[in-house]
This record gives structure tokens, sequence and C-alpha cells, in this order.
């Protein structure tokens, strides 16, 4: 399907040329400082068309925003604003009574299926239970029945004297979300990851150790994939961090590890895909070699381009592009927040090092988005090269107020405008972002708000 977007370049910064100006557009979720655990959003996610935003947080709740309508708009660049269209409670916390231990609610992934009908469908998982959820309008209703009341009462069959054809009326609309299938028990360690396969029939989920192939009209059973639990747990050295299939060859999936490589498996070799295809790796540079090497090297996403030619992946200090014809080595690098390394000592000691960014692409491939500390998020343009830091903030939430460009200083004197990292907030961070796949939309997460932005139209 092509996509069709403005031909202007999707980019960037604060002005000039043909550069896209960022400008905030709405912020959900409330403003108290004193935010509560459940209410921290941990997932977010656009539908194929864009019209339908999801956001899933660790009260185990899914949040579904609608985009108004905006066909009375004389201009072809105004887009409507995102609504809440359904809120439902997708899981529970669970007690697993064999091993003592709780099974939290919080949403680690939503995944939506392509529409086939007036209903929408989408899949959500906590640690250890994958749902397929389906979203489906009402607008009317049956009256008239003949065995049973209005109220819903049964009526006395020989009281019936006369027949009546039912028909419907119509209602306030009611959108209902409703369970339509519930894979459990296929995970002994937490899912990080589910990834709907191109063929619309199977998905895959991924634990620390196994990748499971599933079908999504059976939930008693799936096929193990990928399986590299070692027999002795002594001689575990890595973990699986992420997983996805390929957006057009149904039999290609990769996961990445917690020691920085990424395996590309072909289906059709083997049926337990444990020996990979091909391995991407890049040699470590001996000159940045410490204690963190290991932990920083963690692929913490792992995201294909949607043409299918490249793959990104982020660990915590960079994003890297890679070419699926090239093995070797990543064909681009972007460094998201390289003054970090000199703090990963403190960054170690309060946890953060372990925070878990994801990336997202574009619609045509051509920019990357990702999260960083203070709010901040990053973008690079695979074309001019170019890169912008901006902050979802509330300071900034103006109507149509264009984002300003923010800048970290490393070292030396600070300019105006300018913030050290010893100033950066580290309890504000944006793990999780999505791009709209076809207009230049974008929703951010920040703890307990989704920020969205779009590009201004002059």
């Amino acid at each position: 399907m092509f996509l069709k977007f403005s031909p202007r370049a999707v980019f960037l910064g604060a002005g000039g040329g043909n550069d896209i100006q960022w400008c905030f557009s709405q912020v959900k979720g409330a403003v108290e400082d004193d935010v509560s655990e459940a209410d921290i959003i941990s997932t977010v996610e656009f539908n194929h068309s864009g019209e339908l935003l999801a956001t899933g947080d660790k009260g185990g709740r899914v949040v579904i925003f609608q985009q108004e309508c905006s066909l009375q708009s004389k201009s072809p660049y105004h887009r409507g604003e995102y609504s809440v269209y359904s809120t439902f409670q997708s899981h529970e916390p669970e007690f697993d009574y064999l091993k003592s231990l709780e099974i939290e609610e919080k949403i680690n992934k939503i995944r939506w299926l392509p529409q086939k009908n007036a209903a929408q469908f989408l899949l959500s998982t906590n640690d250890k239970t994958i749902k397929l959820w389906k979203i489906s309008e009402r607008d009317k209703r049956p009256e008239g029945y003949n065995l049973k009341e209005e109220n819903g009462r049964y009526r006395d069959p020989t009281t019936v004297t006369t027949l009546r054809v039912p028909v419907f009326r119509p209602m306030d609309l009611m959108v209902e979300a409703s369970p339509r299938r519930i894979f459990a028990n296929a995970h002994t360690y937490h899912i990080n990851s589910i990834s709907v396969n191109s063929d619309y029939e199977t998905y895959l989920s991924a634990d620390d150790l196994r990748v499971n192939l599933w079908h999504l009209e059976i939930t008693d059973r799936s096929f193990n994939i990928v399986d590299i639990k070692p027999t002795n747990m002594e001689e575990l050295t890595e973990v699986i961090t992420a997983a996805e299939f390929h957006p057009h060859h149904c039999n290609t999936f990769v996961y990445s590890s917690s020691k920085g490589t990424i395996r590309l498996c072909d289906m059709r070799e083997s049926a337990l895909c444990d020996r990979h295809s091909k391995l991407f790796e890049e040699p470590e540079d001996p000159s940045n070699r410490s204690f963190f090497s290991e932990i920083i090297s963690s692929i913490s996403d792992v995201k294909f381009s949607h043409n299918g030619r490249y793959m990104m992946t982020r660990d915590y200090l960079s994003v890297k592009i890679w070419d699926l014809n090239m093995e070797s080595r990543p064909v681009e690098t972007y460094q998201v927040h390289e003054y970090l390394r000199s703090k990963l000592c403190s960054l170690y000691e309060n946890d953060c090092i372990f925070d878990k960014f994801e990336c997202c692409w574009n619609g045509p491939d051509n920019v990357v988005m990702t999260g960083s500390y203070n709010n901040f998020f990053r973008m690079f343009d695979r074309n001019t090269k170019r890169d912008i830091t901006l902050e979802a903030s509330r300071e900034n939430s103006k109507p149509r107020m264009v984002l300003k460009p923010r800048k970290v200083c490393a070292s030396g004197k600070r300019k105006k405008d300018e913030i050290t990292v010893d100033s950066l907030d580290f309890n504000k961070k944006i793990l999780h972002t999505a791009w709209h796949p076809k207009e230049n939309i974008i929703a951010v997460a920040t703890t307990n708000n989704l920020y969205i932005f779009q590009d201004r139209v002059n």
C-alpha cells in the first residue's frame, strides 16, 4: 500500500527552508505531581490507519483514542484531535500458587491487527497472558421480541397471541471491548514482545529465553520456535530482549539479546530456529570498554522499517540502523545521549542504566525517533544526518505552540537555553513513543501523560 505524505521534507528543526516545525497538539492525563503507580503508561501504539491510538498502563488498563473526523476542514493539512474512544480493563493482578509468584497486571505490549470488518482487534499482554480484544461499535438496539419483554424478562409463550417482527431502533453510540481469545500458560518467564505476522493468522510472543508461535484462532497450544535456555542455568550468559516479525516475509523474524546481538531466523529452515540465518553484531570499540559495557550494549527494542529493508535497534546510548543484507556492522549509528557516558556509575546506582527505551520509524522510513531523560525525545533524519532534541512539557502545552529545540551542555561553559548534564531529571523519562503511519503526528508517553505533537502547517 502506498502511503501518501506531504511533499515537504519530513524534518525537523526550528524554522527555515523546508524544515518541519513540531508543535504541541494535545496532552492526556492528570496534572498532579503525585502520580499513582497504576497510571504510569507502559506502551503506546497507533493502529495501521493511524485513526486509533492505544495506550496501556501499569494498572492493566487499555485506553483507546480516536482521531476526530476533520472533513469539515477546508485545509487538506488540518488533522482532527484525538479523543477517548474506549477504556477497558485488559488484565487483572493474579497469583501463581505453584510458584508463589504475583503476576502484575501491567500491560507490556499492545499490537493492532489490520482491520477486516467494522470491528477492530488488538492483542495486549502482561507478563504471562496474551489476550485478543474485539472493539466494536453499537448504535442500534433490537426491539419488539415475541418471547421477551423490553426489560429482558421472558414471557409465557401461552400468552403470545400475535407475532411481531423485531426491529432495530437507533440508540446512543456504545463502544464495546470484549475478549475473544485468551492465550495463557505458555511462558515460564516474563513476556517482553508480541508481533503479528504478515499472514495475519499467526503471531509470536517472546520472553527472556523462548519465542513461541501462535495461531490467532488456537489458544490451547503454541509452537516453541526459539529456546536458548541452557541445561544448566548457571551457564546462562544472555537473554532475549525483543522480537519482531518481518513486515512482508511471513517466514522471517528477528530477536535481540542482552549481549547486543540480533539474530535473524527463517522458519522455512527448521521447526526450531535455534540456529539463526544471520547474526548482526558490531565489534566493540576497545577504547570504550568498561565495567558497564555489557549493560549498555543490551538491546531494548528492535523494529523493522516499513519497507522491510532495514531494522533499527536501540541500546542504552544509541540507535543503530542495520541493512538486512549486511551483518558486520550497522549502516548508521546515532548517539542519543552520549553525554551520559561519564555518568554511568551514578546511573548504575539509581538503576536508570537498566531503563528500556523504545524507538520508532516515521511512515517513509527516513526519520527515526526515540526517548531520553528529562522528558526529552530525539529525532534523527537519515537523509540530511541532522538531529533534534525536543521536550514534552506542560510549559510548552499551549495550542499550536512550536517546540523549541533543546540542547544539553556536556562540558565547558553553558550557553543560553542550554541545560547541563547535572541538572537533568532522571525520574522524567520517555521510554515509549509512536509515529502515525501516514502523517506527521507523534505520540510520546511521559510517566502518566500522553503528549501528541504534529507538524505545523504554514
